[in-house]
């Protein structure tokens, strides 16, 4: 995958596990890799992913941000699934979907399995929509272990 062979192809990266394994670091990796071969990469937290389009929403400029979102070489969107939203962050979230299948990359990290990721999304139909497109072309990569921040956490000594 560092070679970005999944770029050409248009096909999808999601990386499944608990925290602290690495699967933020791995998208990370992939991303500066794309951008040193001069591709354009946006770069997301789930939370923030969502904000940005309701505020974009709520100024009038959600257009703008859906064609620098489709226009982007790879998309990731970091802890996906980690909350509900909401029925029009929904629809914006199919939107892209659909216009990125087998056009463009998109990369997902998450901490819940892809059975559990149905119940962040009002509508089942629109939820099921969207995992059949982002999963259909994806390399699923389920990463185990122990956390990497408790393993390597700073010891603390007694004051």
């Amino acid at each position: 995958m560092a070679n970005l062979d999944f770029l050409d192809e248009a096909k999808n990266i999601i990386f499944l596990g608990p925290p602290g394994v690495g699967k933020t670091h791995l998208a990370q990796a992939i991303s500066y890799s794309a951008c040193r071969q001069y591709l354009r990469v946006e770069f997301f937290n789930f939370h923030d992913f969502f904000s940005a389009l309701n505020k974009a929403d709520l100024s009038n400029r959600v257009d703008k941000l859906m064609k620098s979102l489709l226009k982007a070489d790879l998309l990731v969107s970091d802890d996906f699934a980690f909350k509900k939203i909401d029925q029009k962050s929904a629809e914006y979230f199919y939107a892209i979907v659909d216009e990125r299948y087998r056009q463009k990359s998109i990369i997902l990290t998450s901490n819940r399995a892809m059975n559990d990721w149905a119940s962040i999304f009002p509508n089942p139909v629109v939820a099921n929509a969207i995992m059949d497109k982002l999963a259909h072309n994806a390399h699923q990569i389920i990463i185990k272990g122990e956390s990497f921040r408790k393993k390597y956490k700073p010891k603390l000594k007694n004051a």
